[in-house]
């Protein structure tokens, strides 16, 4: 990569995290292009040079929240694999660093306060963003029917019904008295929820599937 070209990532890492930082602050209607350029230390010039606007800007933010969220659910899933539980285990530990990460107000303001009313209801229930944790879900419910634990064409739609009671659990837990118990009941209820509808792996933790 040449030197101008790491400039330009550089220029677009700060404008992305100056405006993480505002969004989660102030919400999206309050904070305005002036504020996130002179946070990020840019002119408004290389604002525009990667953004044409604040709406893309919002959606970048929006994507290095949810790659991050991302990447910590399919770490704790890689962790699983290699202490031994099977794919049931793993789904149990990528939905656990997901409900953790919901903890953090980054996530809670921009992925599932902002999010849906910036960028549409419409992205939240799409299988389309790359790191949308939702893929991880799906693959592991895809693993779960080729090892016989789930009927294949359930996989879609149980996909979809865990991550909405993943993002509801993540919504009390932003409103939570006491985010941090409320976190850890939540966590023992997703267990309980995916362990009564796939029981046969759960049962033993193994497997490599």
């Amino acid at each position: 990569m040449t030197k101008k070209a790491e400039q330009g990532d550089a220029t677009r890492r700060h404008l992305v995290d100056a405006a993480i930082a505002l969004f989660t602050a102030d919400g999206y209607a309050e904070t305005s292009t002036t504020r996130i350029v002179e946070r990020a230390g840019v002119t408004r010039g290389a604002l525009y040079h990667h953004f044409p606007d604040k709406h893309r800007l919002f959606e970048a933010a929006y994507e290095a929240v949810q790659h991050d969220v991302h990447d910590r659910c399919a770490r704790a899933a890689a962790e699983a694999k290699e202490a031994g539980h099977g794919v049931i285990g793993r789904m149990l530990a990528g939905m656990d660093a997901y409900l953790t990460a919901c903890l953090e107000a980054p996530v809670q303001r921009i992925l599932l306060i902002e999010g849906p009313l910036v960028l549409g209801w419409e992205r939240s229930v799409r299988f389309g963003d790359p790191y949308c944790a939702r893929q991880l879900l799906r693959a592991s419910l895809d693993g779960a029917a080729r090892r016989g634990l789930l009927a294949p064409d359930q996989a879609e739609p149980l996909a979809h019904l865990l991550y909405g009671a993943l993002h509801q659990a993540a919504v009390a837990l932003a409103t939570a008295a006491d985010p941090a118990a409320e976190r850890e009941a939540m966590s023992r209820a997703v267990a309980d929820l995916v362990t009564s509808r796939l029981p046969a792996e759960a049962a033993s933790g193994a497997g490599t599937g």
